[in-house]
């Protein structure tokens, strides 16, 4: 299994979680967390420290989507740059490099 394939599956995984998180939270009006017990007045932690709990892994959330974002695309990166590229060769110009990989004739220049 790749790198690319493991942050595709975190990547997938931290957007679930972000998901329901954000479902969960209670927008001013009943959300989805007064099905999952937070409508009743009867609270462990009470309803600030609630909210400020879904806020903050809110923001902790988002930050690992986009941070596992970034470093996919580096791993892309860095695993492209190993590999010879076809149209950008140093010791040739585009012309000819292009006429190689169509098999023409080099075009001599004047």
């Amino acid at each position: 299994m790749s790198t690319f394939s493991i942050f595709l599956i975190l990547i997938v995984i931290v957007a679930f979680l972000l998901i329901v998180v954000i479902m969960v939270q209670n927008p001013k009006g009943g959300g989805l967390s007064s099905s999952f017990g937070g409508g009743g007045s009867q609270q462990v932690g009470g309803v600030k420290q609630t909210s400020d709990f879904l806020d903050k892994s809110t923001w902790a959330l988002a930050t690992l989507l986009l941070i596992l974002i970034l470093l996919s695309n580096v791993t892309i990166i860095s695993n492209r740059t190993g590999q010879d590229s076809k149209l950008l060769d140093e010791n040739q110009t585009p012309v000819e490099n292009t006429q190689q990989q169509n098999n023409l004739p080099p075009v001599e220049q004047e």
